[in-house]
C-alpha cells in the first residue's frame, strides 16, 4: 500500500472534489449539523451540534495524524456547495485494506447521483492508486437506505457482526460488505462507471 497521510490527496471528475478534510471546514459543515440532525441517526460518532462537528472533525483528523484515516470533505460541482464527507479508515497498511465509510450527504445531495461519483473516484484511488487489495463497509445493520447504497456499487455482503459496537442508542449490530481488487478490476468498475 502506498498511503502518506501527509499527502493532499484530491480526487476530482466532472461532477465532484474530494479534498482533505480541514478544521475550518467547520464553518462549511455546520449547517448540516445545526439543520440536518437525523443525518447522524446510525453513526457511532454523532455530528448533530456545534459540540458534535467539532468532536466529529477532531476525531477525524487525529486518526489522519495517526495514520489510520484520512478524511475528505465533498464538494457538488453541480451546483457550487459543499455536500458532506467521507473518508477512508482502519488503514492497516500490514494487511493491504482499509475500510470506506463515515460517509453522509445533506438531503438535498442524497439520490443525486452525486455517492456514486464519489464512490467511484475513492475506489478507484484505493485498488489503482494504494493497490489495496480489499475495501471494507460497515453499516448499522438497520440503515436500509445506506446498505441499498453499497450495494448499488457493486459491494458483495459479507455478514452481520452481532452487537458488535456500542450506539448512541444501546448497542448495534453491523453488516459488513466488501470489494475485492479483482472484483473492481473484472466487473465492479466498468459496471459503475456505466450508471456515472
Amino acid at each position: 500500500m502506498n498511503f502518506d497521510p501527509r499527502k493532499n490527496y484530491i480526487l476530482e471528475n466532472d461532477r465532484v472534489l474530494l479534498r482533505p478534510l480541514a478544521a475550518s471546514d467547520f464553518t462549511e459543515l455546520l449547517i448540516f449539523s445545526e439543520e440536518e440532525p437525523e443525518l447522524w441517526t446510525y453513526s457511532l460518532t454523532p455530528g448533530s451540534g456545534k459540540d458534535n462537528l467539532t468532536a466529529y472533525i477532531d476525531h477525524a483528523l487525529q486518526q489522519r495524524d495517526d495514520g489510520v484515516a484520512f478524511p475528505f470533505i465533498v464538494f457538488d460541482k453541480k451546483v457550487k456547495r459543499y455536500a458532506g464527507s467521507t473518508r477512508f479508515y482502519d488503514i492497516q497498511q500490514h494487511h493491504n485494506t482499509l475500510q470506506l465509510g463515515y460517509t453522509w450527504y445533506g438531503r438535498e445531495f442524497q439520490g443525486s447521483g452525486l455517492n456514486k461519483n464519489c464512490k467511484y473516484l475513492l475506489l478507484q484511488f484505493a485498488f489503482e492508486e494504494l493497490k489495496v487489495d480489499r475495501v471494507e463497509f460497515r453499516a448499522d445493520a438497520r440503515n436500509a437506505r445506506s446498505i441499498a447504497a453499497m450495494k448499488s456499487i457493486g459491494c458483495t455482503v459479507e455478514g452481520i457482526l452481532r452487537s458488535n459496537y456500542r450506539s448512541v442508542d444501546g448497542r448495534r449490530d453491523s453488516i459488513v460488505l466488501s470489494i475485492l481488487k479483482r472484483e473492481w478490476m473484472d466487473k465492479v468498475k466498468q459496471e459503475l462507471k456505466n450508471k456515472l
